[in-house]
């Protein structure tokens, strides 16, 4: 389900599309309140710089929590000010939050690695897929990644960096660019132009 309107620029927008937790900011499994949101290292500045480079900034993120009852789409709406909140610190924003409500049983089109939200996004700010990236830290994010034809990138915080590689091996994916860190990964991105 979108937040925020859309953006009403001219065609052919390019976005960085990012998954939230885990990537964002720590995966604290089910979050509820947002008291106790914190952004990731270097996150706000990363932003800031992609936004400089003329990207939208457009967080795509799986919220099945709603569906099994851990917390409502208003929790996750609070989750999403305050990061902004958290990220006007540092001159940053995301531009629009997309976000799946469904438990994965039920095999929805908007759960990553279901591309819904992404084409959803598409249509709504006119974002060209083909100078767009997806950034993250799971499989489900490259593999969404993979079926749009945009660029790939992978997250792989240290001391997680196994059971990354493990992921995308079950998976057979091999994302464009991996890096130990959100900013590091965002250079890189940017230095493909």
């Amino acid at each position: 389900m979108p937040e925020g309107p859309p953006g009403g620029s001219a065609p052919s927008n390019r976005a960085v599309f990012v998954d939230r937790d885990g990537t964002l900011n720590p995966d604290l499994h089910y979050l509820k309140d947002p008291t106790l949101l914190d952004l990731n290292r270097g996150v706000g500045d990363a932003l800031r710089l992609a936004r400089n480079h003329g990207f939208l900034i457009v967080c795509v993120t799986n919220q099945s929590g709603i569906d099994r009852g851990f917390y409502t789409a208003e929790d996750v709406e609070r989750i999403h000010r305050r990061l902004n909140e958290l990220l006007a610190a540092h001159r940053a924003r995301v531009d629009a939050f997309y976000y799946c409500p469904h438990a994965p049983e039920r095999h929805c089109a908007c759960r990553k690695p279901g591309t819904g939200l992404f084409e959803q996004a598409r249509r709504e700010w006119q974002i060209d897929l083909a100078t767009s990236a997806v950034v993250g830290d799971r499989a489900m994010d490259i593999e969404a990644g993979r079926k749009l034809g945009l660029l790939t990138v992978m997250v792989r915080p240290r001391g997680h960096e196994l059971e990354a590689d493990t992921e995308l091996a079950e998976h057979h994916l091999s994302p464009d660019i991996q890096a130990d860190s959100f900013p590091a990964a965002m250079y890189r991105l940017l230095a493909r132009g």
